[in-house]
This record gives C-alpha cells, sequence and structure tokens, in this order.
C-alpha cells in the first residue's frame, strides 16, 4: 500500500521527534571512532543492508579510518509492511568470504530475524568474524537468539520508529532524525 503524499506528510508532521539529526551524526562518530579501534587491521569487507542501511552506511563509512571493500546485500522480511513476513533474499552476498571479517551495516535491530539470517548465510561462507554494526538498537525481549550488535549508535524505546534509514511504509527514510509514529 502507497501513502498519499498528504498522509505521508501528515505522519511526520505528528511524530515525536526522539533524536536529533545532531544527535544522530554524534552516534555515527561514536561508532566509527569505536569500529576504528577494533577494526583498523582486520580487513573488513562491509556489506550494507538494503534499503535500511543505506542512509547509516552514507554517514558512517566515510568516519571510518581504515582500508575496507564495501558491497551490499538485500534481505527483507517487510516489503513496505508495519509487521515482518518471510524473509526475501533479494541480493545476496557474492564476494568470497572465506576467512574475512564481515561487517554487516543495517539501520535497526528490531527483532533481529533478518539480520540472524544475513549472519548465519556470511558465517556459512566462511567468514573469518561477522559483526554488526546499527544505528539504533530497539529495547525490548523480542529479539531472535543470539543476536545483538557489536557496534550501536543509539538505544532507542520499543515504539514504531522511522527517520535515517528506517521507513514508514516506504516513506521518511531520507531524514536523518529518528522519529516515532505518533501513539505507536
Amino acid at each position: 500500500m502507497t501513502l498519499e503524499l498528504p498522509e505521508a506528510r501528515t505522519i511526520i508532521d505528528n511524530a515525536d521527534c526522539l533524536h536529533s539529526e545532531a544527535e544522530v551524526l554524534a552516534a555515527l562518530d561514536s561508532m566509527a571512532a569505536a569500529m576504528t579501534a577494533r577494526l583498523a587491521d582486520a580487513n573488513p569487507i562491509v556489506y550494507t543492508i538494503m534499503n535500511g542501511g543505506l542512509i547509516v552506511a552514507g554517514h558512517l563509512l566515510p568516519r571510518l579510518r581504515f582500508p575496507l571493500e564495501c558491497s551490499y546485500l538485500h534481505a527483507t522480511r517487510y516489503r513496505h509492511e508495519t509487521s515482518g513476513g518471510a524473509l526475501n533474499w533479494k541480493v545476496a552476498p557474492s564476494e568470497e568470504l572465506k576467512g574475512r571479517s564481515v561487517v554487516i551495516v543495517d539501520d535497526i535491530l528490531d527483532e533481529g530475524h533478518t539480520l540472524a539470517a544475513v549472519i548465519d548465510y556470511c558465517k556459512k561462507q566462511g567468514a573469518r568474524e561477522v559483526l554488526v554494526a546499527v544505528l539504533v538498537d530497539k529495547q525490548h525481549d523480542r529479539k531472535a537468539p543470539g543476536v545483538k550488535a557489536d557496534f550501536v549508535g543509539l538505544q532507542v524505546q520499543d515504539r514504531f520508529l522511522f527517520g535515517c534509514g528506517m521507513d514508514y511504509q516506504g516513506y521518511w527514510r531520507n531524514t536523518l532524525a529518528i522519529y516515532a509514529v505518533k501513539g505507536l
């Protein structure tokens, strides 16, 4: 279902801003510092999960002060809906992962089922280690078993979020602030 433009504007006009653009950029600076300290000599390949990780990676990667390879993958459970379904691989990793440090960059760690499948895939391809970097770690007890982020920008309450890669029915990924839908 596609939103009509007036409804898309109403969503952001009535949303609660949880983290400003300045707070998001500061969180990305902190993530980059931690990642640089941990991965400076690892020669990692960094995968951005599309579409949510696009905005985060676009701001995070230039802050990383070490050599790396970057690529993308596209696995989704949402397809413009507000709750997840079956995992759908649109683009799987194509680079050789055997013996490599792999970093997965995404917008949010919510329940983590998509992320768990991506991590499992990379491990089965022989990655030496798989690390996860997310801008937002949503705070609740519904996470997939064993899924955690190694680098986190912000801890956010359990609400329906959008902004900085996270969308509301396909809209508002492009704002750098993080919002919660009013009442959700």
